[in-house]
């Protein structure tokens, strides 16, 4: 099964676009629940958003230094269910 990260609700405060700082981990690499995957930034805070599945990370969809809306995926892990 595949399942998408999305870029999470940031509150009040923080608007409602990040950028991608880094990911973590490379296409092909197994990840694990509560991993960290990918570092975002936004003008108030730097935060990670973690793996909400373990399984192998299939494709990133946002590249470094892309703006991304909440909601918008971040990328596709593949899991064995």
């Amino acid at each position: 099964m595949q399942v998408e990260v999305k870029l999470p609700d940031l509150g009040e405060d923080a608007g409602e676009e990040a950028t991608v700082s880094f990911f973590h981990f490379q296409e092909g690499d197994k990840v694990n629940e509560n991993d960290n995957l990918v570092e975002m930034v936004t003008d108030k805070a730097a935060f990670d958003v973690p793996c909400l599945v373990s399984g192998v990370l299939k494709k990133i969809l946002a590249g470094e230094d892309e703006i991304v809306q909440v909601g918008q995926p971040l990328a596709i892990i593949e899991t064995e269910d």
